[in-house]
């Protein structure tokens, strides 16, 4: 018998999916149940944050080689603050400035904090709009970290921050165009991923002293006091360029004084005040000298001194009669005792 065909039957078609649909309101004609709440009505949280990211600004906040642990220290702790910050490795003293435009381009960013040491004991920042400009280079002075504080103040972690800036930067030019730009690198932009949506600290930046003190505090919710976080550094501005790490000088401070010329003033004043002891002493001993005045010989001095007979020299030609040694008595006596110790003490042996 021949196997018969089995018949192929096509697949069932399957059942087409809903559509999901928003949660509508409620029909004005429906009536509320029985507990009160309108009929299908449920609410849904929303999202943490309910924008887009539009303002994209990331910031590089790398070094040079030759940093101290402070510096380094004081770099984490700005990372750490800036969630919209970036880390690199750090670059060698020799290359030229210029390459931190490069570095930025590859690394996605658009504005730049770069410290750079010297002789291993003076730090500078730059500040800078990568890659067209303007960037502002500073001394760095008096820095203290989170960890070297120890303050009761604490924020979250990733939190946007407050920026509260000095009336002077509204007066003067250069302050004017300093304040755009820590307005643009401080600032932690809106939805940021990393960042949270809370505003519980804030950045100070006072002038006082031809200098910039920067200031970290934490608001307190219930009475609005401010208790400071940390780090705390100052700003001494050195020059303004229109360009990114250069160009033509926008500003230069007059008031600016270098580490090496405030350590020669130093060394110069200590020089000047033991050059003024040595002075002083020299005419001290100029004065004892000039006070001895030279009396002249009285003749009537020697009127009452009587001078005394003079002796006959006598020379002795015989030889003094040598003195007769006595001999002690008792020291024979001393040494027979000994004597006879030693034998007692052999025949107690023996």
């Amino acid at each position: 018998m021949a196997a018969a065909k089995r018949k192929y039957d096509p697949p069932a078609a399957r059942p087409k999916k809903r559509a999901k649909r928003a949660p509508s309101a409620p029909e004005p004609d429906a009536k509320p149940g029985p507990d009160g709440a309108g009929p299908e009505e449920y609410s849904i949280p929303p999202p943490v944050s309910q924008g887009k990211w539009k303002n994209k600004e990331r910031v590089l906040i790398f070094s040079s080689r030759g940093i101290n642990f402070r510096t380094r220290h004081l770099m984490q702790d700005l990372r750490t603050l800036m969630p919209h910050s970036k880390a690199d490795t750090k670059m060698d003293r020799k290359d030229q400035l210029f390459v931190i435009n490069e570095v930025c381009e590859m690394k996605n960013c658009n504005k730049c904090i770069f410290f750079e040491a010297k002789k291993k004991q003076d730090l500078y920042m730059w500040l800078s709009n990568t890659p067209q400009g303007p960037s502002a280079k500073f001394l760095v002075q008096n820095v203290h970290t989170l960890a070297e504080l120890k303050m009761t103040g604490n924020c979250l972690r990733g939190s946007r921050p407050l920026l509260s800036f000095d009336p002077t930067f509204d007066k003067e030019p250069h302050y004017a165009l300093l304040k755009e730009l820590f307005i643009q690198i401080f600032s932690t932009p809106q939805y940021h991923p990393k960042s949270q949506p809370f505003v519980d600290h804030v950045f100070t930046f006072t002038v006082t002293d031809e200098r910039i003190w920067f200031r970290n505090y934490q608001i307190i919710e219930e009475d609005a006091s401010l208790v400071e976080i940390g780090p705390r550094f100052v700003l001494n501005l050195i020059k303004i360029f229109q360009g990114s790490f250069g160009g033509p000088t926008l500003y230069e401070n007059p008031h600016y004084q270098s580490p090496n010329m405030h350590r020669r003033l130093i060394r110069l004043s200590v020089a000047a005040k033991f050059r003024e002891k040595q002075q002083v002493k020299e005419v001290q001993k100029i004065k004892k000298k000039g006070s001895k005045l030279l009396i002249e010989e009285d003749p009537t001095e020697a009127v009452f001194e009587t001078p005394a007979e003079e002796k006959p020299v006598e020379i002795q030609l015989v030889k003094p009669e040598s003195k007769a040694i006595v001999k002690d008595k008792k020291k024979p006596r001393k040494i027979q005792r000994k004597k006879q110790k030693k034998l007692f003490r052999t025949e107690a042996s023996a």
